[in-house]
């Protein structure tokens, strides 16, 4: 098995496991879960935004020049995401408790969160064949990201009536799609030359898209100078820290 194969699938296995985390709101009083949660989403707005610029611009640039498929792609990027989130109802970050019956919204948010992870795999497993640094760079961006997806699924599965062990168990197997999305990217690249240039300028636009549409926006729903400085402190710590990785390379 190639390096990439292994740094692939190690990686999207790690990512899938953050479905997991779920079961620690259990524990943590709503209103301590918003504080953090907060502050994980603009660090998380942050390393997306420095991933898309950082690791995955320059990576394919540097790869397949600046070209107008480039910026097409890009903006495929941003479309595609911006339907799939109208079409299936994404709904990130919003935490109900409770419920006593399976209700259809929460298969509706298991395919959707599904799908959401066969994207994040497909994106995984390109960026590992454009380079391997920036492949993990963007599975850092990526399970940042996950964290407050994956408390927000759990909750809605919770409310939706599933027991607290059956939503891991499917939020997990839900998660494990990722694995299929890698796989498929790697295989492709078998048959489909130079994949990673199609799947890669569609991630950067998909990072802009969930960072300025889904994540940003959570920041300013709150006032207060105080919570506004550390959003601002966190969402650039998390551009800092995709800067950093560059020292790696």
């Amino acid at each position: 098995m190639s390096e990439v194969w292994i740094y692939s699938l190690a990686s999207v296995f790690l990512v899938s496991l953050i479905s997991f985390i779920g079961i620690w709101t259990l524990f943590v009083k709503t209103h301590h879960l918003k504080k953090i949660l907060i502050y994980i989403v603009s660090f998380a707005a942050g390393a997306l935004l420095g991933g898309a610029f950082l690791h995955l611009l320059p990576e394919i640039i540097e790869e397949a020049g600046f070209t107008l498929q480039i910026s097409y792609m890009i903006l495929f990027g941003i479309v595609l995401f911006f339907s799939l989130e109208k079409i299936i109802h994404w709904h990130h970050y919003h935490m109900p408790f409770g419920g006593h019956h399976e209700h259809p919204f929460a298969f509706m948010n298991l395919i959707g969160d599904g799908f959401h992870n066969f994207l994040d795999g497909l994106i995984i497993g390109a960026t590992y064949l454009v380079d391997i640094q920036a492949g993990i760079a963007v599975t850092m961006a990526v399970a940042l990201h996950e964290i407050p997806q994956e408390i927000s699924d759990f909750g809605v599965l919770l409310h939706g009536g599933f027991s607290k062990s059956k939503a891991l168990m499917f939020n997990f197997l839900s998660a494990l799609l990722a694995v299929v999305g890698a796989v498929v990217a790697l295989t492709l690249s078998n048959y489909v030359e130079n994949i990673q240039f199609y799947i890669v300028p569609i991630a950067i636009g998909g990072f802009i898209y969930i960072a300025g549409s889904d994540l940003i926006p959570e920041l300013h729903k709150e006032f207060g100078r105080k919570k506004a400085f550390f959003e601002l402190v966190t969402l650039i710590l998390g551009i800092i820290v995709m800067a950093a990785l560059l020292l790696l390379e």
